[in-house]
């Protein structure tokens, strides 16, 4: 590649993008080398009575995407912590058969190494899911998976985030005693199908490229891609998003829908696509211009939208349904001018104390 391309706003966000398949396959190949099955067996010898994940930013809605599992597939209760009562009001709350799972990109964040340390303090189980084995939070944690995502340079984490879901599913489905890589084995192939109708993207981006102002929204397995996209266009193409759930969204935010607020919807095949059934006629009624991401029946009724091949689990389709979104955050950022590799504010690790 010459130095001219490689220079072209976005190419390290495009290029890590394309890198997503090859780090499904290699998560799939060398799950042992990731430390899935020590952490998993770890887990199932505690016997956990709840489930607790501290992250913040892209790895949050990760961590959100394992709380749906852990409800859903292990019957647990589960929630996400707010990491200030243990840093900014140090709080220490009784911890005792509670599983706590860090989730960050680079394990670098002080406060969520903090949260991790004092959850370990207090009792808990702790272990740290992250994108380098080194990282203070790895050390931190009684037990780590590494993602194995690879070296990620752009600031809008995408091949990490993929990868960070894929390894949660894994390890989740391994506390249960279920090999998840036999669902998730068509995964890299499906990934590389969608890739390769970039065309496709380059054209909504061409369609949303002036909006200000933009919504998305998904139930079920699918709410946290519709958080991701949203801050996918938030931090590369400065677009004021929102995301709701599709049932908040019939409450006090519909009253945001007209013509001009575009609408991201996510409407995969499965129980949480079912659950948007109500919510795309009440958009129709509103006039509102609704780009759908998901299965061809739900695409075929939108204003636009791009449709998911079929092959993925309900609880796998996050990890196809956001590389649309992902494509698409990075063609508006270019497409009005910007760079999303060098987002104005921003940095890859943000160090929240």
């Amino acid at each position: 590649m010459t130095p001219a391309l490689t220079a072209r706003p976005g190419h390290l966000m495009a290029a890590e993008i394309g890198e997503q398949p090859a780090v499904w396959r290699s998560l799939l190949a060398h799950g042992d080398a990731a430390g899935i099955d020590g952490a998993a067996a770890l887990i199932r010898s505690r016997r956990p009575r709840a489930v607790l994940f501290v992250a913040r930013g892209t790895s949050d809605h990760a961590a959100l995407y394992a709380k749906y599992l852990v409800e859903i597939r292990h019957g647990l209760p589960a929630g996400l912590v707010s990491p200030s009562t243990m840093t900014a009001y140090g709080a220490r709350p009784d911890l005792r058969d509670v599983l706590m799972i860090g989730v960050s990109q680079s394990g670098g964040s002080p406060d969520l190494v903090r949260s991790l340390a004092v959850a370990g303090e207090q009792g808990a189980l702790t272990v740290a899911v992250t994108n380098d084995a080194s990282s203070t939070l790895a050390q931190t944690a009684h037990a780590h998976v590494d993602v194995l995502a690879g070296p990620e340079r752009s600031v809008a984490a995408t091949k990490s985030y993929t990868a960070q879901l894929l390894a949660l599913y894994l390890l989740l489905e391994k506390v249960r005693g279920v090999d998840g890589r036999d669902a998730a084995a068509a995964l890299p192939d499906l990934g590389d199908a969608v890739l390769a109708r970039d065309a496709e993207v380059v054209a909504l981006a061409q369609r949303y490229r002036f909006a200000q102002r933009m919504l998305t929204t998904a139930r079920g397995y699918s709410y946290p891609t519709a958080r991701e996209a949203a801050l996918k266009l938030m931090e590369t193409s400065y677009v004021s998003a929102q995301a709701f759930s599709g049932a908040d969204l019939l409450h006090g935010p519909l009253a945001l829908v007209d013509p001009q607020v575009p609408v991201l919807a996510v409407v995969a095949s499965g129980v949480g696509g079912e659950a948007m059934g109500d919510v795309l006629p009440r958009l129709a009624e509103r006039n509102a211009d609704v780009c759908c991401v998901g299965h061809p029946a739900a695409v075929a009724d939108a204003a636009v939208g791009f449709a998911l091949p079929d092959g993925a689990p309900d609880e796998l389709s996050p990890l196809l349904e956001i590389l649309p979104f992902q494509l698409l955050a990075l063609h508006v950022a270019v497409a009005r001018g910007g760079d999303p590799d060098a987002p104005r504010g921003l940095s890859k690790i943000t160090e929240t104390l």
